[in-house]
């Protein structure tokens, strides 16, 4: 008999100091995803696809820059509510949230709470996709 075990959800999280229009279209339009769509500057993601519609589908090609090793972030929305949060699955079946909330000191707190996958540690995993969010708001804010 197979047993099913409990997913672990990893949050990362980042204020982004520019209107949420801004915001919202860094974060959904291809033209910037593949400017700040990065872990570290090893890599990078030469083509973004975003077809973005409840039901719709994107797919992210990260690569190493050297070209040696790469793949394909896909998945497809559930939730899309605009400038306020997103919800998709990831092809693996894992789950994501992202919410885009205004705060006090006229910043974006955008917040990624995603399901851990069982290749890599955990603290990898956040540390990757804090590093990707970080690079999210720095290209964000130097769009201003």
């Amino acid at each position: 008999m197979e047993t099913l075990k409990e997913s672990i959800v990893i949050t990362v999280k980042t204020k982004v100091s520019a209107p949420i229009e801004l915001v919202w279209s860094v974060y959904t339009d291809p033209k910037h995803i593949v400017k700040w769509n990065t872990a570290s500057t090893e890599w990078h993601t030469p083509k973004a696809v975003n077809n973005l519609v409840e039901g719709g589908s994107f797919c992210y090609r990260m690569e190493s820059k050297d070209g040696k090793i790469g793949f394909d972030l896909e998945g497809k929305y559930s939730t899309i509510e605009k400038a306020e949060e997103l919800q998709y699955t990831l092809s693996d079946g894992r789950q994501v949230k992202v919410t885009f909330s205004p705060t006090t000191e006229s910043r974006i707190l955008v917040v990624q709470t995603f399901e851990a996958e069982n290749e890599n540690p955990m603290e990898l995993q956040a540390q990757g996709w804090q590093a990707i969010l970080d690079n999210f708001k720095t290209y964000c804010e130097g769009q201003l």
